[in-house]
């Protein structure tokens, strides 16, 4: 007797299964290989707190505006990064307009990654 298989409940308790199968073997291995999480941290030397590679450029602009000019360096200057970066649907009008945005991204650019690898070769 051939009889047609529905959805429900023959194909879901199928699907179900496999569900469970392959959770399981996700579980199983995440408990064997456990995955090396974060910095490996040495107690006898003083906490000395480094952000991730992604701020190194604003934490190397913290250190070129110390004291009260602080905010120069961390509001200010990205504001007007970010400004820039907004308002460049508006430069790109006119005659130089892509010239413009061109020169400006690649200035942005530039800064980010020249203030990173200052930050990184400078501890």
């Amino acid at each position: 007797m051939n009889r047609q298989k529905d959805f429900y409940p023959d194909y879901l308790i199928e699907i179900l299964l496999v569900i469970f199968l392959i959770i399981e073997l996700i579980v199983t291995l995440a408990l064997l290989y456990p995955p090396a999480i974060g910095r490996q941290i040495d107690f006898s030397t003083p906490f000395s707190p480094k952000p991730e590679w992604y701020f190194l450029w604003l934490y190397q602009l913290i250190r070129y505006f110390p004291g009260k000019q602080i905010i120069i360096g961390t509001t200010f200057i990205p504001l007007t990064a970010v400004l820039v970066l907004i308002l460049v649907p508006f430069i790109d009008k006119g005659k130089w307009g892509r010239l413009k945005v061109l020169i400006a991204g690649i200035l942005l650019l530039l800064s980010f990654v020249l203030f990173t690898c200052i930050a990184v070769l400078n501890p």
